[in-house]
């Protein structure tokens, strides 16, 4: 008998990558030929984002698009926009199920044999668990040399601006046990890199566990080669977490800590927990305990009463900080949330030429940080070959490189000399087959 084909497409966040591949596996360990997205299909899961309007619009196209090239697949939706866009997506035709929050890793089970009845069944909680938790099984992350591992899931900081305290309700942390056990899970099927994701990861505390002993623990998995802290609210990076980093072997020095913006009274509409000088301080302090580490961060323009003199103050404290890159967002609003209340709203075609200038910024910002590799020696993760012949992957310090080789790199590490910057690339130059020191 031929099994059941099942597919999966994750719109948003590591987050929502991390819990996507613990689903999929869910699936192939029921029978399922595990196929990618876009290709015909019995069943498909489509993990939703609902952080901004463009989100939720993306998650309709998408059921949309499967129903186009698979008309008879048995259609999932669950994530984010499964939690609070319930009686819109209840309207798209051919939806078969909804998965919010408390359910959604139950997926698999909720799909039962897949039949479409002509109407999307609701499975919807509006409370969501609050305890510690545990998960089923091994991500599934094929072709992948970096996977993702899901350590923590919501927050309590009710920024104005965000919707997650509602779409995946109070701050609960996995259990240290749990996630060792995936990781070395993660490892055996050959993960080189591990990225630790969640929704506030510095605020994990679980059984009198805090991230350090994450950290701590997992250094001692064998077999793994490097550990990565995905996106971190800047007030919950502790001195000892940045200590550790300094001195470890396998924790690489990068952080993405969001600043959202650079003005003090902007940021104490959006309810953020730092004044824009504790923020510059903040990142100093981490500079001079690690140097050479890369620093990212996110910023969001158009935020209700964002003038110009307050977006003056975010150019500028983003220009002078020693930032490697950000991410800029367009304020969105959203329902429930404290800033769809604000008035003064700046106008899109500002926002959008806000955005503009913040992006040039911000590459200009990134080709300054990669070239002070120039000359060095880094370790780099290879993972795929390019059209143009270059053989890419990322350095510990997330500088993206292409090799000049004719070598299979994928899922090696492998000494790289760096000889120049070219349209946001470091391009370097096999040195030996040897390991290097993770901070050289």
């Amino acid at each position: 008998m031929t099994p059941l084909r099942a597919s999966f497409h994750t719109l948003g966040c590591r987050l929502n990558q991390a819990e996507t591949a613990t689903i999929s596996a869910t699936f192939a360990a029921r029978g399922y030929s595990i196929v990618a997205y876009g290709t015909d299909t019995d069943v498909c899961v489509i993990n939703t984002c609902s952080v901004t309007e463009g989100a939720d619009a993306k998650c309709r196209q998408a059921v949309r698009a499967v129903l186009k090239h698979s008309p008879h697949a048995y259609v999932v939706v669950t994530g984010c926009y499964a939690q609070v866009g319930v009686e819109t997506l209840q309207r798209i035709p051919g939806l078969d199920l909804i998965v919010g929050t408390e359910h959604k890793m139950q997926v698999a089970d909720l799909v039962g044999i897949p039949k479409k009845v002509g109407h999307a069944r609701v499975v919807h909680s509006s409370k969501i668990s609050r305890g510690d938790f545990t998960m089923a099984g091994v991500g599934h992350y094929e072709g992948q040399t970096r996977a993702n591992l899901k350590i923590q899931d919501g927050c309590n900081f009710a920024c104005a601006f965000c919707i997650i305290p509602f779409t995946r309700g109070g701050a609960r942390s996995r259990t240290l046990d749990d996630i060792v056990r995936e990781a070395h899970g993660l490892v055996d099927l050959g993960h080189r890199e591990l990225v630790l994701t969640g929704v506030n990861i510095g605020t994990y505390a679980s059984g009198g566990s805090d991230l350090l002993h994450v950290l701590q623990a997992l250094e001692r998995v064998d077999g793994l080669a490097r550990l990565r802290i995905s996106s971190i609210e800047p007030t919950t990076v502790s001195e000892a977490v940045l200590e550790w980093m300094a001195t470890s072997t396998k924790l690489c020095p990068y952080l993405h800590v969001p600043i959202q913006s650079g003005d003090d009274h902007v940021l104490q509409r959006m309810k953020r927990h730092y004044t824009s000088a504790e923020f510059a301080a903040f990142i100093a302090g981490v500079v001079r305990r690690v140097p050479d580490i890369c620093l990212g961060t996110d910023v969001m323009v158009g935020f209700p009463g964002e003038d110009d003199a307050a977006f003056t103050n975010t150019r500028t404290l983003l220009a002078d900080l020693p930032l490697a890159y950000w991410h800029v967002f367009s304020y969105s609003e959203r329902p429930h949330t404290l800033a769809q209340r604000y008035a003064e709203r700046v106008p899109p075609a500002r926002t959008q030429e806000r955005s503009r200038i913040l992006r040039e910024l911000s590459t200009r910002k990134k080709t300054a940080f990669y070239r002070q590799f120039i000359g060095r020696t880094v370790r780099v993760l290879g993972e795929q070959r390019e059209a143009s012949g270059l053989y890419t992957g990322f350095s510990d310090h997330y500088v993206k490189v292409g090799i000049r080789t004719e070598a299979e790199l994928a899922n090696t590490l492998r000494q790289v000399r760096i000889d120049s910057v070219e349209q946001g690339l470091a391009l370097g130059t096999l040195v030996d087959d040897s390991t290097v020191s993770p901070h050289l």
